[in-house]
C-alpha cells in the first residue's frame, strides 16, 4: 500500500479521535498522524496520500488552524497526491451547516490538484442542509461523534475499506 498519512485539525480532541481511529484502520504510524499545526511541505512531500480531516465550527468552518494548514497545501501543490477528506460536526444542533468545514478542505484540495476519492452517499444521516453534500453524496466521509456517535465505527470501516480499492 501507499505511503499514507492522516492530518487532522481538531479543537476539542474530537476529530483528532477520529483521525486515530481512521489512521489506525488504515495501518498508518503514530508518527503519520499528523496535527495541521505541525503540517509543513516537508510532510506534504513525504507522503504519497493524505487522508485530511477537520470538525465543523461557527456558520460551516474548517477548525482554525487549517487556514494555515491550506496555505500550505495550495503553496506545496498537491499534483500526483490522492486524498480523501473526512469531517465531524454536530447534525442537530448544526443541522444547516452539517459538517460544512469538510467543504472547504475538499476544495481546497482538489484546487491545490489533488486526486481525490472517498465519497460516501447522504443516505442514513439526518441534518437539514450541508455544503459538503453534492448530488446526494457528501465530498468525503461525515461523522456525528455529538448524535450519532454509535454508527462511527461502522460508517470508518466501510469508509476505510472503500478507500483501499483506491489505493492499489
Amino acid at each position: 500500500m501507499k505511503n499514507i498519512c492522516v492530518i487532522y485539525g481538531s479543537s476539542t480532541g474530537t476529530c483528532q479521535g477520529l483521525a486515530e481511529k481512521i489512521g489506525q484502520q488504515l495501518g498508518v504510524q503514530d508518527d503519520g498522524i499528523i496535527d495541521v499545526q505541525n503540517l509543513t511541505a516537508d510532510v506534504v512531500n513525504k507522503y504519497d496520500v493524505l487522508i485530511l480531516g477537520t470538525s465543523t465550527w461557527g456558520a460551516g468552518e474548517m477548525q482554525d488552524d487549517w487556514y494555515d494548514g491550506v496555505k500550505v497545501l495550495k503553496q506545496t501543490g498537491l499534483q500526483g497526491k490522492t486524498v480523501a477528506v473526512f469531517g465531524c460536526g454536530d447534525s442537530e444542533s448544526y443541522s444547516d451547516t452539517f459538517c460544512g468545514g469538510m467543504a472547504e478542505l475538499y476544495n481546497a484540495a482538489k484546487e491545490a490538484g489533488a486526486k481525490m476519492i472517498g465519497h460516501v452517499s447522504a443516505d442514513g444521516y439526518t441534518y437539514d442542509d450541508s455544503e459538503a453534500v453534492v448530488d446526494g453524496e457528501f465530498v468525503r466521509l461525515a461523522l456525528d461523534e455529538v448524535n450519532e456517535d454509535d454508527k462511527t465505527d461502522s460508517r470508518i470501516a466501510a469508509w476505510v475499506e472503500d478507500l483501499k480499492k483506491n489505493l492499489d
